[in-house]
């Protein structure tokens, strides 16, 4: 089976789980490592290029089809924004980018490093292989095509019921969940969510992989990069 990859953002770098003949998860601490996997397709729940105002097409049209989980899409800020370390420098270049004027989030400028450290190394040719996707996505995929009645969170903490739920989703969709070997990461490192977050990642490549998947919007703009800004699923 040709191995594909999906890879969702942790507090200890980035958590990668590998579906070919097998099925396993490495903890990696920097997204090169996550380019050098042997994987015909790396799916990872992160945005992949970036507006000069701020919002894509890509989350407006994810949203829609979220309902009740809709919030876990964040509008994605300006480049320009995106670029600043500061976060009083990130709110006044987003204020100054966006119609209406917004400023950034605490929550969405804590995980611009990450943003930033897929913009350093993808290029319009490596989208070709590795593709922006969102783990909700895939699961309102999964339950055809309708957002899930439970969160996977509650109040910071993972919620047992709406993981159970994915899990459930995930087996009946066809990953081999129940061969994933036992992780032993720290808490810290990596949280339950963010694994299974990764296998609808993986899941999503596969269907990546074999032409099934959809990408929203259907005809994606690029940004100033030549990047291709879209969420597949």
């Amino acid at each position: 089976m040709t191995p594909v990859v999906g890879v969702d953002g942790c507090p200890g770098g980035w958590i990668a789980v590998r579906w070919a003949e097998t099925v396993s998860h490495h903890l990696c601490r920097s997204f090169a490592d996550i380019v050098a996997l042997d994987a015909a397709v790396v799916a990872v729940d992160m945005p992949i290029g970036f507006p000069q105002g701020s919002g894509r097409a890509a989350e407006r049209e994810v949203r829609q089809r979220l309902g009740e989980r809709q919030s876990s899409v964040f509008s994605v800020p300006s480049r320009a924004a995106v670029m600043c370390a500061d976060y009083r420098e990130a709110c006044a270049a987003n204020l100054a980018s966006s119609d209406p004027p917004k400023k950034v989030s605490k929550q969405i400028f804590h995980i611009f490093p990450k943003m930033r450290e897929i913009d350093a190394l993808i290029t319009p040719e490596l989208q070709a292989r590795i593709v922006e996707v969102h783990p909700e996505l895939a699961f309102w995929a999964m339950n055809g095509e309708t957002s899930l009645p439970l969160p996977k969170k509650v109040k910071g903490s993972p919620h047992v019921p709406g993981l159970d739920l994915r899990k459930a989703l995930m087996a009946a969709a066809g990953f081999p969940l129940s061969s994933l070997p036992p992780h032993t990461y720290r808490r810290a490192d990596v949280g339950a969510d963010d694994l299974i977050d990764a296998c609808a990642c993986a899941w999503s490549a596969r269907r990546i992989l074999e032409g099934r998947a959809v990408s929203f919007p259907a005809d994606p703009p690029l940004d100033a990069r030549g990047l291709r800004m879209a969420i597949t699923a």
